[in-house]
């Protein structure tokens, strides 16, 4: 028995289909969603959505944050920007975290809102960093 896995960006709905699990990148850690799971919705950090079916990874997609909402039949990720990550560029990923980096260095981090704005950003950007050399 399968579950309903969706995965949407802001422009569209980029896939919907029965998967055997999802392993998705949530706020607290990767979380492994199978049909039955518990109700929850969790806010997704920077990283990998893998796909299984058939206990093989089919598809992988990187997320730079977002949420998800699973039910028992259900996972529903709500991506802020999502890519195949076949389609990650190295140099984009690399300049990337360098522009994070710079960013966070220059933040005052006493401001609570731009502290969580640049930490996200480059939480986000060495995740796709990471995400590249995956195998």
């Amino acid at each position: 028995m399968p579950i309903s896995l969706e995965i949407i960006s802001p422009e569209k709905l980029l896939l919907s289909r029965p998967v055997d699990m999802v392993v998705i990148p949530g706020t607290e850690g990767d979380l492994g969603i199978l049909p039955g799971h518990a109700k929850l919705i969790t806010g997704l950090r920077g990283g990998l959505v893998d796909i299984y079916v058939n206990n093989q990874i089919t598809d992988r997609f990187f997320v730079t944050g977002g949420f998800a909402e699973v039910t028992g039949e259900r996972c529903s990720v709500l991506a802020d920007d999502i890519t195949r990550k076949s389609d990650l560029d190295p140099q984009r990923a690399a300049a990337a975290l360098e522009e994070a980096k710079a960013a966070y260095a220059t933040t005052d981090l006493a401001n609570h809102d731009a502290y969580i704005t640049a930490s996200d950003r480059l939480i986000a950007a060495q995740a796709m960093v990471d995400s590249i050399e995956a195998k």
